[in-house]
């Protein structure tokens, strides 16, 4: 609990400045380090988005949905009904106005809460698991309860261990929250399990984009 907190915390502050890297709002000096440094976040953005395809008429859960820039563009695109879960207040005020913006509010519903404790009662066309995997202590629990209420595609993105990105973000996270990275062998013995899906696991900069298909 005292870790949910800490990481609850870092993101409550951290909204409006997580909000601008999908804005491009920021100045000179961050769009280029959004551009270099954080590839990763707009390769998983349009992967994710275009794997969510076809989306008319289909519902989305979006664990960890933050500012919720996948939901709201998944809802304009035409989903019926998107679920976005956080543990951060700042993340969900910003996620509210930018539904309601985009004239999709109907179609969104938000709430806070811890994920691995979430009373699903439903299941989901598509699961989106962006950006939450790197804070989350037991990987395998979320990924068996994502597939459990996921009736087609599930997508989550795993930092990488390796390399000069995965080096920095460590520094950058000492004294923020925990920080999870992964290599390949592992994230491929946590998706051992679904032997009942199909599993494609494709390196995207400092991230493994990881595409889970209902059926083999």
């Amino acid at each position: 609990m005292a870790e949910q907190q800490r990481v609850s915390g870092f993101f409550d502050s951290y909204a409006a400045d997580f909000d601008a890297i999908y804005g491009n709002r920021h100045a000179m000096v961050n769009r280029w380090v959004n551009k270099y440094l954080r590839k990763s976040m707009r390769l998983r953005f349009e992967k994710t988005i275009a794997g969510c395809d076809p989306i008319a008429g289909r519902s989305v859960v979006d664990i960890g949905c933050g500012p919720g820039h996948f939901s709201i563009e998944l809802a304009r695109r035409g989903a019926t009904h998107v679920f976005g879960l956080d543990f951060a207040d700042g993340m969900l005020d910003v996620a509210r106005k930018h539904a309601e913006a985009a004239g999709v509010a109907g179609r969104c519903t938000w709430a806070k809460g811890d994920f691995t404790t979430w009373p699903f009662d439903r299941t989901y066309d598509y699961a989106i698991v962006m950006g939450f995997m790197d804070y989350v202590q037991d990987p395998d629990a979320v990924i068996k309860k994502t597939l459990s209420i996921t009736t087609g595609r599930a997508f989550f993105s795993m930092p990488r261990a390796e390399g000069f990105l995965a080096w920095q973000r460590r520094l950058r996270y000492r004294r923020r929250c925990e920080l999870y990275l992964y290599t390949e062998p592992q994230v491929r013995r946590l998706f051992a399990g679904a032997t009942d899906r199909r599993v494609e696991i494709e390196p995207i900069a400092r991230d493994m984009f990881v595409t889970v298909h209902a059926g083999r």
